[in-house]
């Protein structure tokens, strides 16, 4: 059927208009999925996003029903927004679509509470069916992912990346790094003190076992909480 539940399932009809807000730093792509959104009826694109920041502030301005959000965006990434789309519009309903396919992408979006997960090789009816399934209150993941969600299951849902053990907003400090920001840049993006930033960066490399800015940066490409598209 090419689609796993990540829990039960809600026994409620898809809107009569679907809310959708995309989330992508590529304005083709952005405006290609537009273009087949339109074509299926009954879907209405009501927000686009270049990035996590911004998909959390339509999220609040729009009420989406369903977010469609790439995971490799700037400044805040896709999988690090979830939890903010969930604070700020809890009945909003996340479907990663990500060219990733590895499980720690995939397990860390369930984790952060993603409805779906689909691949941007998706048939454009697969689209549509994982936009209605999701807006009425089910799950759907792409075939090539669901089975890593089976095997954490098998394993009793136990473990957990490096990601996992940092805090938010660590995590967004590390991206922010990663992405070449200077401390002070990093500061004023996040509103806090230079000395703040210097301690988050302090904190990662003692709980990463990394000793300087270019360790962290390497941690970060290879987890893939920034993409590496040079």
């Amino acid at each position: 059927m090419g689609w796993y539940s990540l829990g039960l399932m809600a026994d409620r009809p898809a809107p009569a208009t679907i809310r959708v807000v995309i989330a992508d730093d590529h304005d083709l792509f952005r405006a290609g999925v537009r273009g087949l959104l339109r074509s299926f009826g009954g879907i209405e694109v009501v927000g686009e996003a270049a990035d996590g920041h911004e998909a959390v502030a339509l999220t609040a301005t729009h009420r989406p029903h369903v977010l469609l959000m790439d995971i490799g965006m700037p400044g805040l990434n896709g999988i690090e927004a979830i939890a903010r789309v969930r604070a700020v519009m809890p009945a909003s309903r996340v479907i990663i679509l990500s060219m990733h396919t590895g499980e720690e992408h995939v397990m860390r979006a369930i984790k952060a509470g993603a409805a779906g997960y689909l691949l941007k090789n998706a048939q454009p009816d697969e689209l549509e069916r994982a936009i209605r399934q999701v807006a009425r209150g089910e799950s759907y993941l792409s075939p090539a992912v669901s089975k890593y969600v089976v095997q954490s299951y098998a394993r009793g849902g136990h473990g957990g990346s490096e990601l996992e053990r940092l805090t938010p907003r660590q995590r967004e400090v590390l991206q922010l790094i990663a992405e070449g920001y200077t401390t002070k840049a990093i500061a004023a993006r996040l509103k806090v003190s230079v000395k703040t930033v210097e301690t988050h960066r302090a904190q990662l490399m003692e709980r990463l076992n990394i000793r300087d800015v270019v360790g962290l940066v390497r941690f970060a490409l290879r987890r893939g909480l920034v993409d590496n598209e040079a």
